[in-house]
């Protein structure tokens, strides 16, 4: 390939299109450790972008070492030339952190029902945060789709909002560091999340009732971690369908449930549904949380 050639040669472009081909895998198998040494070298050789995503892999530890200061003191260079660079510095110094990129100081959840186990963390977010993630989130919606029995791409039947995977080589410093709060509030690892994804939903769109637990997989959903990310819509309340209760958070709320019970096997009450917005947009921050590293 042409372009393997450039990039043997240190173009930067090259480069960076080999670690995007890398990361995303498909017409090469997928490879993300060999995608972020791709990043590096990209970022090296003067490509902006590449750099920033190096950057965020080295903050986050995916694929590859996880170095917190080295990554922090990288995002403070990166934004004096970078508008939303800035943005994501500006935030985190709002956040309690510790040295580590941990929150210092969180509120407990308050338990909601015991069977199915729900519980709730009122503002785990602020509405800087709720605003940010927006923001991040608005240029890569995309409608929620499934592959059907042939392998096409169809329109999700269950769920009809559109929706964001902000997955980790976009997952910067700030959303890093939201999503070590996630963790932490759910009595987890940041490295068992799957990427946050952001889901909007418009009238009438709704996500009907469904199990987050994945039959026969080795390394199961084991938790479901949801944040309000605004108010001012009407509808679209959260619903556990065997017990009825009934969930509507505010802005920055996070509520956190069980999918799976102690012998692994799916919790039957944790079948739950979003209902039709009936007025305005609802933003929901989604995070599936597994039993052991799902992070590459």
């Amino acid at each position: 390939m042409i372009i393997t050639r450039l990039a043997a040669g240190g173009d930067a472009g090259a480069l960076a299109m080999l670690a995007e081909i890398k990361w995303r895998g498909g017409l090469v198998p997928q490879d993300p450790v060999g995608a972020r040494e791709m990043f590096r070298r990209a970022g090296e050789a003067g490509h902006a972008v590449a750099s920033e995503i190096f950057t965020n892999l080295l903050g986050s530890g995916a694929a590859g070492e996880r170095n917190w200061s080295l990554a922090l003191k990288r995002l403070k260079d990166e934004a004096r030339g970078s508008k939303p660079r800035r943005a994501a510095h500006d935030l985190l110094r709002k956040m309690a952190l510790d040295a580590n990129g941990d929150p210092s100081n969180l509120a407990a959840p308050e338990m909601l029902s015991e069977a199915p186990d729900v519980r709730r963390v009122p503002k785990l977010l602020t509405g800087a945060e709720c605003d940010y993630l927006k923001t991040i989130a608005d240029p890569h919606f995309e409608t929620s789709t499934v592959n059907d029995s042939s392998g096409r791409t169809v329109a999700d039947p269950i769920r009809t909002s559109d929706g964001a995977t902000l997955h980790w080589a976009i997952e910067d410093l700030a959303i890093h560091a939201l999503n070590r709060r996630l963790a932490a509030a759910s009595g987890t690892a940041w490295q068992q999340g799957e990427a946050l994804q952001v889901l909007r939903y418009k009238p009438g769109q709704q996500y009907r009732p469904h199990f987050d637990f994945v039959r026969a997989s080795e390394n199961q959903r084991v938790l479901t971690v949801l944040v309000w990310l605004n108010d001012g819509y009407e509808g679209g309340e959260t619903t556990f369908v065997k017990t009825g209760l009934e969930v509507r958070g505010r802005r920055g709320d996070a509520l956190i449930f069980r999918n799976a019970l102690p012998d692994r096997t799916v919790d039957p009450l944790s079948e739950h549904a979003g209902k039709p917005v009936t007025r305005g947009t609802k933003l929901l921050a989604s995070r599936w949380i597994r039993e052991s590293r799902w992070v590459p």
